[in-house]
């Protein structure tokens, strides 16, 4: 976009920087760090590194104990879904009831999403046992984007991770391009 067109969102956007992203209070993960978990994980990809199962191997390791996958950082402090009405909620898993730079632009028109990055930080691995913590926090919004996909901006926030001690285990940076698909094509 020229700098010229006016934008009408900007502002109301730039206010939503360096804030949460829901919950100002950490989002505590539903269960502990747990082997069922681990298992189902490494099962569904065929990862088969023993330090994730196997006691005796795992003990005589630099950790000296089971660990999880640390790709499975984020999955220890999702939500459990609700399915009844995804569909009415435009696919997500729950209500988004709290106000935010993702409500906002779907209430304008920009109801597109898709993921565009992730990027984890890992500080430690996880052990069964630990209770995590997430807090979410907007990074930054892009200026609006003229993309063949549409016009829209590009959303990104960081998760910080911490265990039951406080200690922080871990961040993820995740970026989404949220677009109106009325405007497919406005590179045109």
């Amino acid at each position: 976009m020229s700098n010229d067109e006016p934008d009408p969102l900007r502002a109301r956007l730039e206010a939503y920087v360096g804030k949460p992203l829901g919950s100002s209070e950490p989002a505590l993960a539903p269960d502990e760090v747990n082997v069922p978990m681990i298992r189902h994980w490494v099962d569904a990809l065929a990862d088969r590194n023993p330090v994730y199962l196997d006691e005796e191997f795992a003990a005589e390791t630099r950790f000296g104990h089971i660990v999880a996958p640390p790709a499975m950082l984020q999955t220890w402090t999702m939500p459990r879904p609700k399915i009844e009405g995804i569909a009415e909620r435009g696919g997500a898993p729950d209500d988004i009831t709290f106000d935010n730079p993702i409500t906002t632009l779907d209430a304008a028109g920009y109801i597109g999403t898709l993921a565009t990055n992730s990027e984890l930080e890992f500080m430690r691995y996880l052990k069964p046992g630990d209770r995590l913590r997430s807090v979410v926090v907007v990074e930054s919004i892009s200026d609006r984007k003229k993309t063949s996909l549409g016009l829209g901006y590009f959303v990104t926030w960081i998760t910080t991770y911490s265990d039951q001690d406080s200690e922080i285990v871990g961040r993820q940076l995740f970026r989404i391009f949220k677009f109106d698909p009325a405007t497919i094509g406005a590179l045109s």
